[in-house]
Formats: structure tokens, sequence, C-alpha cells
């Protein structure tokens, strides 16, 4: 469990440009590795609770047999006062028992609390490994989206002055330069037509005139 742990903690650190050049996703690999810990820590935690609750078993056993030690040794002293030795005896004899008993359960005892503080030390250590972990985690995600947006938006911009672009800009711009000189071509249509109606126009007074002169002098009002 713990190796796998370290295991998984040394991929994150030591494996992660392997990953990128294998073109994996960091951040949904980082996500992974992440859960992958807390997996583990989980686990640790369950069975650093089953060697603590071995490890109670044990001292309320031991607790228990050195009871009945004293228990029997008190009986002991009472019987001898009572002048009934007989009963002194099997008292002592009872006691032996339970001594022996407790040294046993007291050495076992003091073994599984030995391992129980070795594993809440190392879960604690995982825990904050876990946390440390967590922190990079982070800031690898924020390079990697950075990195990320960085290459879309340079890929963005180089498309932008490509050749394919340049071209079409410019394929516009003839459109409407186009456009311009079929609109100046209109004008000067219009322009012209103009002039020729205004001769005519001209003309068409001219008669007027001399029609007029021609009848004033018919009417001597010359």
């Amino acid at each position: 469990m713990f190796k796998f742990f370290n295991r998984v903690k040394t991929v994150v650190g030591s494996e992660l440009n392997a990953m990128l050049d294998k073109a994996e996703d960091p951040v949904k690999m980082l996500d992974q590795y992440m859960r992958d810990m807390e997996s583990d820590i989980r686990d640790a935690e369950s069975a650093v609770a089953k060697q603590i609750a071995n490890e109670k078993m044990l001292k309320r056993k031991y607790d228990d047999a050195q009871s009945m030690v004293e228990k029997r040794q008190s009986q002991a002293e009472k019987a001898i006062e009572a002048g009934n030795e007989d009963l002194a005896r099997r008292a002592l004899e009872d006691k032996q028992e339970h001594t022996q008993q407790a040294d046993t359960l007291k050495e076992s005892w003091e073994r599984a609390k030995q391992d129980s503080d070795q594993l809440r030390k190392k879960l604690d250590e995982m825990k904050k490994e876990y946390q440390d972990m967590k922190l990079k985690k982070d800031s690898l995600k924020a390079r990697a989206e950075s990195a990320k947006t960085r290459t879309k938006i340079n890929r963005t911009m180089s498309s932008i002055g490509s050749d394919e672009s340049k071209q079409g800009f410019s394929r516009m711009e003839e459109k409407v330069l186009q456009y311009e000189a079929e609109a100046d071509t209109s004008d000067d249509m219009s322009t012209e037509s103009r002039s020729l109606d205004d001769e005519f126009e001209a003309l068409e007074t001219n008669e007027v005139d001399d029609e007029l002169a021609a009848l004033k002098k018919k009417m001597g009002k010359q």
C-alpha cells in the first residue's frame, strides 16, 4: 500500500515529461494520480484503524490480567490475616497464572502500540505528501491550461497572417476597386447624358427666339 503510494508520487514527480511526450492529457492524468493517492490514503486509514483497535483490545486484556494479579494478591493477604493458609496458597497460584498472562499480553500490547505509532506516522506522511502533490498538481494544471491557451492563440494569430488570408484580402480589395470603377463609370455616363439633354434644350430655346423675332418683324413691332 505504502509502496504503491510512493510509486504514484514518483510518477507525478519524475515521469511528467515522459507523460507529455506521449501526448497524454496532463490535466486528466494528474487528476487520476490524485484519485489513486486518495484511494491509498483511505486504505491506509482503514489499516491503521484496525491496528489501533487491535492495540486497544490487547491493552484491555492486559489491564484485566493485571487487575486479577492485584486482586489475587489482595485476597491472599486477607486469607493470611484470616488464618486460612490454604486459601491464600490457591490465591497466589492463580495470581501467578494471571501474572504470566499479563506479562505476555503486555509484550503483545507494547508491540502492537509500536506498530500503531509507526502506521500513524506513515499515514501522516502520506497525507502531507498528498497535500504537497495536490498543490503541485494545481500548479501544473494551471501551467498546462496556460500553455494550451497560448498555443491556441499563437495558431490563430499565425493563421491571420497566412498567405491564404492575404490572398483573400487582396481579392476583396480588387472587388472593391472594381465596384468603385463601375460607380465612376456610371456617374460619367449620367453626366454625359445630361449634357446632351441640355444642348437639345438650348437648341429648342433658340428656335423659339427666332420664331418670336420673325413674328415681331411681320407685325412691325421691331
